[in-house]
């Protein structure tokens, strides 16, 4: 499975992000990640449907929207009518009835929408084994959910890695996906467990050079 880049547009500079959107995508991005978040289900606020609507015909780049939300089913029709390609969702935000309402929207949208799953860094990865057969995506977050800028956990290692075998044993073809402190450093090591989706944001937008930095994080998986 080829690794992909997903600049995190929480670190972008939001007085011109038309233009650093370009900048990615013309750097050799592979998705836009972004993060959804309430206020609620994280303590932090970013952005809505509005934001993805008025980015859709200025990028050709998937739009990869992690909803860090309360109550997400609510909404997952909102995002991908505004331009969502990838909506992944928190497991410890939905319920299994919550969680069955996604799923099936997904298939009403046939190819046209992907879905993931998303868990903290504590939260066990049994919690999740069950929708593996019916999931896109799994998110693995390297840092607690709700702030850019925080350093990696490497505890989470060992959770990639053991994901990763699973989905050997079970001949499934599904994207690892990993948010939370990545750079070049510690995208090499998520690789090296498994890992073949990388999220960054201030590696990328406040690097000083962007497409540099794209350059070295690619190198580095």
């Amino acid at each position: 499975m080829k690794n992909k880049i997903a600049p995190s547009l929480i670190s972008a500079d939001f007085a011109c992000l038309e233009e650093q959107v370009k900048i990615v995508e013309q750097a050799g991005a592979d998705l836009l990640h972004l993060d959804v978040m309430d206020g609620h289900f994280v303590p932090n606020i970013t952005f809505g449907p509005l934001l993805l609507e008025s980015l859709r015909d200025k990028s050709k780049l998937p739009f990869d929207v992690h909803l860090m939300i309360d109550n997400p089913e609510r909404f997952v029709d909102v995002f991908t009518r505004v331009g969502a390609d990838i909506i992944t969702v928190h497991y410890e935000a939905c319920d299994n009835t919550q969680m069955k309402k996604i799923l099936q929207y997904r298939e009403q949208k046939k190819d046209a929408l992907r879905i993931g799953l998303a868990i903290k860094p504590k939260t066990g990865l049994e919690e999740i084994l069950p929708y593996l057969e019916q999931l896109d995506i799994v998110l693995i977050m390297t840092v607690e959910p709700g702030f850019a800028g925080q350093s990696f956990l490497p505890e989470v290692l060992p959770k990639i890695s053991k994901l990763h075998q699973i989905l050997k044993e079970k001949n499934l073809d599904l994207p690892i996906e990993v948010d939370g402190g990545i750079n070049p450093q510690t995208a090499k090591r998520c690789a090296s467990a498994g890992a073949n989706i990388f999220v960054a944001g201030n590696s990328i937008f406040r690097s000083g050079d962007i497409r540099e930095a794209i350059y070295e994080l690619r190198r580095s998986i």
